[in-house]
């Protein structure tokens, strides 16, 4: 086993990102953070490190346990590292998404909005949800 592994390769094989371009991508937008330093997709990890990601909004933070440059299963790649996010940022998500989940509902056979409703409901969301 490799002592140190780029940071884009391991993200990628821990599951963090879909694809290494994406990782690779995260790191040059500087959404990665490798201790307190922005790190590079160049950047080598190794065992204790501790990375901040940001990802769709939330700052996640871990530490790396394991060192893989291969992407594997799922319950694997959650050995390889420690979640040290912390629980406000874990419920952010819930915070968000409280009172958003039903669906909107039309009668039926009232056809599509017209242009005057499209705005009455548009002004009601922004009052009600602050979107």
């Amino acid at each position: 086993m490799a002592e140190k592994v780029r940071i884009d390769k391991w993200l990628w094989a821990v599951r963090l990102y879909k694809t290494r371009t994406l990782a690779t991508d995260a790191c040059k937008e500087g959404k990665i953070k490798a201790g307190a330093a922005t790190a590079k997709p160049s950047h080598l990890v190794s065992v204790g490190d501790h990375l901040t990601v940001k990802k769709n909004g939330f700052n996640l933070e871990f530490k790396v346990l394991n060192l893989i440059e291969k992407r594997v299963g799922a319950p694997i790649a959650v050995t390889c590292y420690e979640d040290l996010t912390p629980e406000e940022e874990k419920n952010k998500y819930k915070d968000w998404f409280v009172g958003k989940s039903a669906g909107e509902f039309r009668e039926k056979g009232a056809g599509r909005p017209t242009k005057r409703e499209r705005r009455d409901i548009d002004r009601f969301k922004e009052d009600r949800y602050g979107d």
